[in-house]
């Protein structure tokens, strides 16, 4: 039998302490045919980090440009610095077969869903306020005001839930994991991505 697969665009989004990160890392070391999207940003690079491998690092005139090309799928500004993904970067990795992870924002990830209706959008939800509270001071990455500012954001992420696809919920680790990995694994047999030619 011959088959050819078209690859496809996964948004995974969630609010800061869903455990969506540490989700997607394990789908990319697990699953070869999923690949992480290069981010463009005209912040400069750190000491290990290299040009098209970590980042596409732009200046902010190069950044302009592409802006008004409509080259990226999402942009956003953060800490004074602007990110964005482009559409080629996307295209080719999914012109070659394989499914590009996005792991973004709400903001963000509206925007991917308004120019690629096709994609899969996939939320993860905490399971409850307090839970997302514990897991936020368990990190020791924030202060207590900056996880009371990620609390409150989080309830305005959660609201915006029904413009994605699927919710899983991360109360277990390991079954939210299978949710996400079994939605994809089915999203790969559509036929609008699964081209099996019977001979």
């Amino acid at each position: 039998m011959k088959e050819e697969r078209k690859g496809m665009l996964i948004v995974i989004s969630g609010p800061s302490g869903t455990g969506k990160g540490t989700i997607c890392k394990r789908l990319l070391a697990e699953d070869p045919s999923l690949t992480f999207s290069v981010s463009a940003t005209t912040r400069g690079p750190r000491f290990d980090e290299i040009d098209g491998v970590h980042y596409f690092f732009l200046t902010e005139e190069r950044y302009d440009e592409l802006l008004r090309e409509d080259a990226f799928l999402e942009h956003a500004t953060v800490h004074g610095h602007r990110y964005g993904t482009l559409k080629s970067q996307v295209e080719k990795i999914m012109a070659g077969g394989k499914s590009v992870v996005l792991d973004i924002d709400t903001q963000g990830a509206r925007e991917v869903m308004r120019q690629r209706p096709d994609c899969v959008s996939i939320f993860i939800l905490p399971p409850s306020y307090e839970e997302l509270r514990v897991r936020l001071h368990t990190r020791n990455t924030d202060d207590p005001k900056e996880i009371e500012r990620r609390l409150g954001n989080a309830r305005g992420e959660i609201e915006q839930m029904h413009l994605y696809q699927y919710a899983v919920v991360n109360d277990d680790l390991e079954l939210a994991y299978s949710q996400v990995s079994s939605i994809i694994a089915a999203e790969k047999q559509r036929t609008t991505r699964y081209f099996p030619v019977v001979e």
